[in-house]
């Protein structure tokens, strides 16, 4: 996958994926008698770390400078 794409593809998993596992996770807690405050706060710590596990290798290197375009300069 191009540089560019990983970029673009991160953006709109940032823009859209993200908003989207919110609501389904806010949703999916919802469905559970609520728990002690603590508790309540672990899970959503817990899931606001879950998304990020699948999609690491996507956003590594994505706020570097395109690598791509330093060899395009120095031909």
């Amino acid at each position: 996958m191009t540089f560019k794409a990983r970029k673009r593809l991160a953006i709109a998993v940032l823009v859209i994926g993200l908003p989207l596992y919110i609501v389904v996770a806010i949703t999916l807690v919802g469905l559970i008698e609520r728990p002690p405050i603590l508790v309540e706060l672990a899970i959503y710590v817990g899931l606001g770390f879950l998304w990020m596990l699948p999609l690491r290798r996507l956003f590594l290197g994505v706020a570097r400078p395109d690598p791509e375009a330093e060899n395009d300069t120095a031909e």
